[in-house]
């Protein structure tokens, strides 16, 4: 059915099933799965006197960010059968759904696979949902997987 899964990874637990849950499917599909980790490319400011405000260089950001996206895939391809096949991309960009739509776009990803916190009320107003604004701006299907 699928050749070409994503799955979005955030270093959080659920990612642990998820990733579980990406390779029965790869498997079953004989596809190819892919690993994304989007990271903001704008470093952390600060507040001060200072007109910039930039507490680190962009290229000491941008390295410190590919350096945690390579200890997460690392510890994700633990979690994942010593058989199976896997690729990673790591993206940067300002907001995490577009950015895990541009890594789809990239790898040409037939389908996009990952977990939703399910946020709901005021909790979900505040911080909304990764997958749900993914769902909305993504051409290609979006599986959904519950979090337990």
């Amino acid at each position: 059915m699928f050749t070409n899964i994503l799955v979005p990874i955030s270093g959080d637990e659920i990612t642990r099933s998820e990733l579980t849950q990406a390779s029965i499917l790869a498997k079953k599909d004989n596809a190819k799965l892919t690993l994304v980790y989007v990271s903001n490319p704008l470093g952390p400011y600060m507040y001060s006197d200072n007109v910039t405000g930039i507490l680190i260089s962009e290229e000491s950001h941008r390295k410190s960010c590919d350096e945690f996206a390579q200890r997460l895939f690392k510890k994700a391809k633990a979690t994942l059968p010593a058989d199976q096949a896997v690729e990673v991309i790591h993206i940067f960009h300002p907001n995490i759904a577009d950015g895990v739509i541009d890594a789809a776009d990239q790898i040409k990803a037939d389908v996009i696979l990952m977990t939703s916190h399910k946020r709901t009320g005021l909790h979900g107003f505040f911080l909304r949902s990764e997958a749900h604004e993914v769902i909305l701006c993504s051409k290609i299907p979006v599986l959904v997987l519950d979090e337990k």
